[in-house]
């Protein structure tokens, strides 16, 4: 049972490691322009599946969001197509701290029941022992 909550409590922190670096990828590049003929830097999203064989979760994949991202007028840019424009990600700094804050506090209770199953596991060992 013991090994068990290590495995899964393992596989979440999986998971919310990788939700932190696609969140981490999309707050770094919020602000990066490109010409209106190239795509915008899209957002990435962690698909996220139950593991059928075993307990626990696993990252299926990683979506991504639109490529038209939002046209600014800003003729003084360097990237500014002929009419002034470029184009940006279409990402919500907003939505992303929140999802951000879920995901550090989900890899934290991950962590915190490794942590707790090892010590329970040390305990059972330290019983034997006695």
């Amino acid at each position: 049972m013991t090994f068990d909550a290590i495995g899964i409590a393992g596989t979440g922190l999986t998971v919310h490691r990788k939700w932190l670096d696609a969140l981490s990828d999309n707050i770094a590049n919020i602000n990066n322009a490109s010409s209106t003929d190239e795509a915008a830097f899209q957002e990435r999203y962690v698909m996220v599946e139950k593991d059928a064989a075993n307990p626990g979760v696993y990252v299926a994949g990683i979506a991504y969001g639109d490529a038209e991202g939002r046209v600014v007028h800003e003729p003084g840019h360097p990237l500014a197509d002929e009419d002034g424009y470029v184009r940006y990600p279409d990402i919500n700094l907003g939505d992303q701290m929140s999802q951000l804050i879920l995901a550090q506090r989900g890899y934290q209770a991950s962590a915190a029941v490794v942590d707790r199953a090892k010590t329970t596991y040390e305990a059972a060992l330290q019983i034997g022992r006695s």
